[in-house]
């Protein structure tokens, strides 16, 4: 059993889950306001496990459909799958939307 490999929710994240030692987290970001329909990324926050989400949905980015209790539920695209993401609001960074700008002819 000693060549046998980890394989849990965390195996293979040592860089993807590395955080600055001095940065905490705080309870202004628990606490930090959602919206319905708004655009976020998720940006695992490896200092709070409760809520984690899977390491593959690290950096992909999507819509908040609704709320299950607290926790928002977002809705991504993991390749041509639409997937449905239970996750905290810690783990959630807002995107701005780039307003489109209309072409006027000459």
């Amino acid at each position: 059993m000693s060549g046998k490999k980890a394989q849990g929710k965390r195996a293979k994240t040592r860089s993807l889950m590395k955080r600055n030692v001095r940065a905490k987290t705080t309870v202004n970001e628990v606490l930090k306001p959602v919206e319905i329909g708004g655009t976020y990324q998720i940006n695992i926050n490896s200092s709070k496990h409760q809520g984690l989400p899977h390491k593959r949905m690290q950096g992909k980015t999507g819509k908040l459909v609704s709320f299950q209790g607290k926790a928002p539920v977002m809705e991504i695209y993991d390749g041509n799958l639409k997937k449905k993401v239970i996750t905290e609001r810690v783990h959630l960074k807002p995107i701005k939307q780039i307003p489109k700008v209309k072409k006027v002819k000459k």
